[in-house]
């Protein structure tokens, strides 16, 4: 931090701690809105402690998750997880001698950084998906009857003598496709010219 002396030492020493951490996440490539993501989530615990990395302990854990499940605004089970893996992933970095904020912060605080966040106060990955379940993934079944009614259309339509039996089969396709290559719905307009039927829509 040099030799010179600070004159908020706690806020500025937190501050060196973020933008160290920020820069540590860039040099990995990270995007710049998971890092923006990660660094809110570790000023949000900040603000609720009112405390110092140097000073945080298992319980402000177990209060902040308390405060998260009881302030009146549903969070998923994946969302706390989430809150509970960026602190833990900034109180690594701190906790790491080979960044010097352990030597920094005993020198002017007595004290250091270490790891509050364990198996035993924190969100675990228990189930396959832990969002809403109108948001779920399609199981393999539910897929292949997607598709298979996206073919019959084709062919009703080809049957039946309609003209739309081509954009239905583009349609069919392009659903394909999508999950295949894992495409983006915008991704999927772009390559076709936004041009969807209301089948690909529904």
């Amino acid at each position: 931090m040099g030799g010179a002396p600070l004159l908020h030492p706690e806020t500025q020493v937190f501050e060196g701690m973020l933008a160290g951490w920020r820069d540590q996440q860039l040099a990995r490539n990270l995007s710049k809105d998971t890092i923006a993501d990660r660094l809110l989530a570790v000023r949000r615990f900040q603000r609720f402690t009112s405390e110092w990395p140097w000073t945080w302990r298992p319980t402000d854990v177990e209060e902040y998750t308390a405060h998260l499940r009881s302030d009146g605004r549903e969070r998923s089970h994946s969302t706390i997880r989430g809150y509970h893996g960026h602190v833990r992933m900034f109180l690594e970095y701190v906790a790491d001698p080979r960044y010097e904020w352990t030597a920094v912060s005993e020198r002017l605080f007595g004290s250091h950084p270490a790891q509050v966040f364990f198996e035993w106060n924190t969100a675990v990955h228990a189930a396959e998906y832990e969002g809403r379940p109108g948001r779920r993934a399609l199981t393999k079944a539910e897929l292949q009857r997607f598709f298979d009614y996206a073919d019959d259309q084709v062919a009703a339509a080809r049957t039946s003598g309609r003209k739309g039996w081509l954009p239905a089969m583009r349609d069919a396709t392009a659903m394909k496709a999508t999950y295949a290559w894992g495409l983006r719905r915008r991704e999927v307009k772009a390559r076709s010219g936004g041009l969807w039927t209301q089948s690909a829509r529904s």
